[in-house]
């Protein structure tokens, strides 16, 4: 059987996150290829619906990257994100899902050493928990 490769998804907003993770790649810092990033004008557009679809679709883990708190562009944009990414973690413990699957984290657009930081925290813990669904879940 071959080594577990966990697909994450990141939902980040322009501005902030984003910037982020082009300054990452800027910057060449190496990082796990893992990630899928869907950017975002901001956080506050994401849904927890959004979140948890994307495991449904595949996805082994997902995290939210906005804005520092108290700095969002669209003024309450990431504090919205933040309260829909701690629902939908309650949501996933109620249907017996590591919650840890699912996080928000806030970073600036200067940021990028964070940005990979990030993304290898989010693949190390994924890789542990392993795959969402296993064949015999199917």
């Amino acid at each position: 059987m071959s080594e577990f490769e966990p697909k994450i998804v990141a939902f980040c907003c322009n501005f902030c996150a984003f910037a982020a993770a082009d300054l990452a790649g800027a910057m060449r810092l190496q990082y796990s290829h893992s990630v899928r990033i869907i950017r975002l004008p901001c956080t506050g557009k994401v849904d927890t619906i959004h979140l948890l679809k994307a495991l449904e679709d595949g996805a082994d883990g997902v995290f939210v990257a906005g804005c520092l708190e108290g700095q969002c562009h669209y003024l309450e944009g990431n504090l919205r994100a933040k309260k829909r990414v701690a629902y939908a973690k309650r949501l996933l413990a109620e249907a017996g899902i590591a919650p840890e699957r699912i996080d928000m984290f806030n970073l600036s657009s200067a940021m990028g050493g964070r940005f990979a930081e990030i993304v290898e925290e989010m693949t190390e813990r994924i890789t542990k928990l392993g795959p969402v669904y296993t064949a015999k879940d199917l």
